[in-house]
C-alpha cells in the first residue's frame, strides 16, 4: 500500500518527541508499505522552523522514514500566530500533495482538526481510503478543562465541525477506548456507525525503549540507591498536574526509606520547590527536565511509578497519556490517583487506581506497595511487562494495517 500519514506536528522525533506517527511509519515500512508523513515545518512548543527560506516544502529522510515538511509560519504560545499556522498547513498541504503520486489510503490526525479534515478531503479527491485518527476529543476537552464555557456560541460551531469530520471519514481510529460512548452521548450514533469506529491507544516502541534503557543511563544517587523505595513521577509540572497533592502525601510519609523523585518542568516548579524549603519536606527531590531517551532507565529504576492528574470528566471516555506506556514498559507497578473506567494500567493488573484520592489515601497506597510481599509485588511487575507487549507499536501497527487495508477494499 501507498500510505500517507498527515499530522500537523509529526516532524522527525529528533526535533519534537511526538513519536506515534513515526512509529506507525517505521513498522508499516518494515511490513513492505510505502509511507510518507506530511507535517508542518514549524516545530511545536519551540521557535524552530525546519525551513529557513521561501520554498513551499522540503523532504527529509530519517531512518528510512520519508517526511514532507510544509513551510508554515513559526509561532510561540497560543496566540494569533498559532491560529494562523493551524490553518496555513492544510491550505498549503493541498498544493504540496499535487507533487506526489496518489496514495491508496490517507490517515489524518486530529492533532489539529483543520489538517484532519483536509486529509479526509484529499482522500476523497484521490479515491483513497479516508481515515481520521482522533487523538483528542476536541472540543470536549476545552469544556472539561474550563477553557471554553458551555454557553459559548463558538462551541456549537466546533461540535458541528467535529461531527462533520467523523461522518466524512470512512473509518475512525480513537486513542480513547470509550470514545463511542462519547458519540452516543452527543446523539451522533445515527450518522456514525459503530462498525467504522476503532480503538488504538498510544503505545510504546519496545525496541527503542529497551535500547534507550541500556544505552542512556543517568548517574543519580537517589535513583541508584537500592536501599530506597523510590516513587517516580515523570512529566509536566503544571497546575493541571496538581503535584501539590503529591507533596501533601509525602509530608505524611514518615519512613525515611521512601523517596519521591520527580523529573519534569513547568510553570509550577518554582512554587513547589519553595514549598519544599518552607515546609521542610525532605523526602521529595525535583530532578529537572530530562531528555526522553533517559525516561526508560528512570522509570525502570523506580519501585513505584506515579500517574497523576487532576480529575476530569473527559476521563470517562478513556486515557491515552504517553507516560502510561513508559510506565508499563518499565516492568514496575504504577499508582494512579484518579478514576477512569478505561485505564490500561488497571485493566492489565499493572497497578492500582484511587477513585477519590486525597493525601492520606496516596500515603497508604504507597506504604502498601512498600510493605508488599515479594510474590504479590512481582505479579504487578510481570503484568506491566506483559501489557507493554500488547501496546508495543509492532503489535499496534498490525491492528492499524488491517484497518488501512479494509478502508480500500
Amino acid at each position: 500500500m501507498k500510505v500517507w500519514l498527515i499530522n500537523h506536528y509529526a516532524v522527525p522525533v529528533k526535533y519534537y518527541p511526538l513519536a506515534r506517527t513515526t512509529n506507525f511509519a517505521k513498522y508499516l515500512i518494515r511490513k513492505g508499505h510505502e509511507v510518507t508523513i506530511f507535517a508542518a515545518s514549524s516545530v511545536h512548543n519551540s521557535e524552530i522552523n525546519l525551513i529557513k527560506n521561501r520554498i513551499l516544502y522540503r523532504e527529509e529522510w530519517v531512518n528510512e522514514i520519508h517526511y514532507v515538511l510544509v513551510h508554515c509560519k513559526t509561532y510561540k504560545g497560543n496566540g494569533i500566530d498559532r491560529i494562523f499556522n493551524m490553518f496555513e498547513f492544510p491550505w498549503k498541504l493541498k498544493k504540496v500533495c499535487q507533487c506526489y503520486e496518489r496514495p491508496d489510503v490517507i490517515m489524518a490526525s486530529s492533532a489539529t482538526p483543520p489538517a484532519c479534515m483536509q486529509g479526509l478531503r484529499l482522500a476523497k479527491k484521490y479515491g483513497a481510503g479516508a481515515i481520521a485518527e482522533i487523538s483528542d476529543l476536541w472540543p470536549e476537552s476545552f469544556v472539561a478543562y474550563h477553557l471554553l464555557n458551555k454557553c459559548n456560541p463558538l462551541l456549537k460551531l466546533m461540535y458541528l465541525y467535529e461531527k462533520r469530520m467523523y461522518i466524512y471519514a470512512d473509518k475512525l481510529i480513537f486513542t480513547m477506548e470509550g470514545a463511542y460512548n462519547y458519540i452516543l452521548k452527543k446523539g451522533w450514533d445515527k450518522k456514525i456507525d459503530r462498525e467504522k469506529v476503532f480503538y488504538i491507544n498510544n503505545g510504546i516502541d519496545l525496541e527503542q525503549f529497551c535500547y534507550n534503557r541500556a544505552h542512556f543511563q543517568i548517574q543519580d544517587n537517589d535513583l541508584n540507591n537500592h536501599k530506597l523505595f523510590k516513587v517516580v513521577y515523570v512529566g509536566s509540572i503544571r497546575k493541571v498536574n496538581n503535584l501539590g497533592l503529591l507533596l501533601d502525601a509525602a509530608k505524611l510519609v514518615q519512613n525515611p526509606e521512601i523517596q519521591f523523585l520527580i523529573w519534569g518542568d513547568g510553570d509550577e516548579l518554582a512554587m513547589l520547590k519553595k514549598r519544599i524549603r518552607i515546609e521542610n519536606i525532605n523526602n521529595v527531590k525535583f530532578k529537572g527536565k530530562v531528555n526522553k531517551k533517559y525516561i526508560p532507565y528512570i522509570t525502570s529504576s523506580a519501585n513505584l511509578n506515579f500517574l497523576h492528574s487532576t480529575d476530569s470528566e473527559i476521563f470517562q471516555f478513556g486515557i491515552s497519556a504517553n507516560k502510561i506506556f513508559d510506565y508499563l514498559a518499565s516492568g514496575k507497578p504504577t499508582l494512579v490517583d484518579f478514576d477512569c473506567p478505561y485505564n490500561p494500567i488497571v485493566q492489565t493488573g499493572s497497578g492500582i487506581a484511587l477513585s477519590s484520592p486525597n493525601a492520606e489515601e496516596i500515603r497508604e497506597a504507597i506504604i502498601e506497595f512498600k510493605n508488599m510481599e515479594y510474590h504479590k509485588y512481582k505479579i504487578f511487575c510481570d503484568n506491566a511487562a506483559e501489557a507493554a507487549k500488547k501496546f508495543d507499536f509492532y503489535n499496534l501497527t498490525n491492528q492499524l494495517e488491517k484497518i488501512l487495508k479494509e478502508s480500500i477494499w
